[in-house]
């Protein structure tokens, strides 16, 4: 286990933060078996934890348009070409059990172009990489080859947003030198024995 610090911000005591945040941090804890330290980074401002999981939780546990897996796809693509390890990390496993695949996390990350996705996910990623790499150049070109894959305009809205929320969490999570918890590392690589 890493003795590495979870933030370079303080990490406050579950104790000590309000009851809806502690408790949220409780559920995750119960369900994953650990706590991930972006929760524990991020309680270090109360306020700013309960938007960022308001808005995260309203893009990412939807099953409309995008499947779940898809969505971590555009998390991890998007997260390896913002350097940010800890989403790349974190995110990574998410994708490994969500699709059922232990080699596409990594593939994503690397060279989403090489990876094994379908031609859809494919055309997903190439526009969420335009968008975090030169949103300004995105245009109607880029929507209408969505919508060639069968992307509607809120499936194209929700790549955009989980493109651009994840931008900003990318930044946060460098800024702060979040480190990913070691559980993370091997989730979803093996079969559960």
């Amino acid at each position: 286990m890493s003795t590495l610090p979870v933030s370079r911000y303080p990490v406050p005591e579950l104790a000590s933060l309000p009851d809806d945040i502690r408790d949220k941090i409780l559920a995750v804890q119960e369900k994953a078996g650990f706590v991930p330290n972006v929760f524990l980074t991020l309680a270090h401002r109360p306020a700013e934890f309960r938007a960022f999981f308001a808005y995260h939780d309203a893009l990412m546990e939807k099953d409309e348009g995008l499947s779940k897996a898809e969505r971590e796809m555009i998390v991890v693509a998007t997260s390896g070409a913002n350097n940010c390890l800890y989403c790349v990390v974190a995110h990574g496993a998410i994708l490994r059990i969500r699709a059922k695949n232990p080699r596409v996390a990594d593939q994503l990350a690397t060279n989403y172009r090489k990876a094994e996705i379908s031609p859809r996910q494919r055309a997903m990623l190439d526009f969420a990489m335009k968008l975090s790499a030169d949103s300004g150049a995105v245009g109607d070109e880029d929507i209408a080859a969505l919508k060639a894959h069968g992307f509607d305009d809120e499936a194209v809205w929700d790549i955009g947003a989980i493109t651009a929320f994840f931008a900003m969490s990318n930044r946060l999570a460098n800024l702060t030198s979040m480190r990913p918890n070691d559980e993370f590392f091997l989730m979803g690589r093996l079969p559960k024995g």
